[in-house]
């Protein structure tokens, strides 16, 4: 696998530098003065000659030119209206709706703690009725998956009535992976006796260990089960929550771990047939 790896992290590194050419000949040639090659002492003369006359003139009145002032942002309102998205306010108050004490108490999150494991958090779509209206009811959708039973939950809140008033579960419905579940994943292969190759190219790369999550840039994907495509271990993967990881080196290259999948639901990682 790390021979593989190493030869993935050649051609990366070798396209990564032909993409820094080509950045740098766009912006060479979108900079600003380099526009007219032959604009060249007349510009120069002109431009120099207005900032001398502006100069003139500000010693003649004697006024000095104010430092620039950066207004603050306002501040968020603790409640949205219409169609604006949710505040953090709000967000923070559909998750203390949405997850009651029973549901906190009968779930796990992707760590195997006690509680569901947030996926998203985002405003519902308006009601038929309440499409065109700006003065509807502020109603957010809540995702969250059990790793209990493998199990998506989907809450639909009413902020004005502070109530849940939908709930759906599904199964084998597997969205991508939130950043803390692609942080799990990255652990578990840290620590598993197949993120050896990671952790060479790692040490490689940068001339230091790898022995967190902390020191990688992580992006990804959710991996389902191919008939014949890989070992048994996986074959529950899209029932499971399983994801490959598409790890970087902070301010360094990619390193490719395609052939790795973690079974965030069993806590296992395995290899792919090849």
């Amino acid at each position: 696998m790390r021979e593989i790896v190493h030869r993935h992290l050649g051609k990366v590194v070798a396209g990564a530098a032909i993409t820094v050419a080509s950045t740098a000949v766009m912006v060479g040639i979108t900079l600003p003065g380099t526009a007219g090659a032959d604009e060249t002492d007349a510009g120069r003369a002109g431009s120099q000659s207005t900032r001398q006359a502006g100069q003139e003139e500000g010693q003649g009145q004697g006024a000095a030119v104010a430092p620039g002032v950066v207004e603050q942002a306002p501040a968020e309102g603790e409640k949205g209206k219409g169609s604006d998205p949710l505040t953090d306010d709000e967000i923070e108050r559909v998750e203390q709706i949405a997850v009651n004490r029973q549901l906190f108490n009968a779930s796990e999150n992707v760590e195997g703690e006690r509680g569901p494991q947030r996926l998203t958090v985002g405003l519902a779509e308006p009601e038929a009725d309440q499409a065109d209206t700006s003065d509807g009811p502020r109603r957010a959708d809540v995702t969250y998956y059990d790793y209990r039973d493998d199990t998506l939950v989907t809450k639909t809140v009413d902020l004005d009535a502070g109530k849940v008033v939908q709930t759906t579960e599904q199964r084998g419905v597997q969205p991508p992976p939130s950043r803390a579940e692609s942080i799990e994943a990255a652990s578990l292969l840290i620590a598993d006796p197949l993120g050896a190759g990671l952790k060479a190219d790692y040490k490689d790369a940068t001339g230091k260990e790898l022995t967190s999550p902390d020191q990688l840039r992580l992006s990804g994907g959710v991996y389902r089960s191919t008939p014949g495509a890989q070992p048994a271990a996986l074959d529950k993967c899209g029932e499971h929550r399983c994801v490959r990881l598409f790890p970087k080196v902070k301010n360094g290259p990619w390193i490719d771990t395609r052939s790795l999948v973690i079974d965030l639901s069993t806590r296992k990682v395995a290899e792919l047939d090849r």
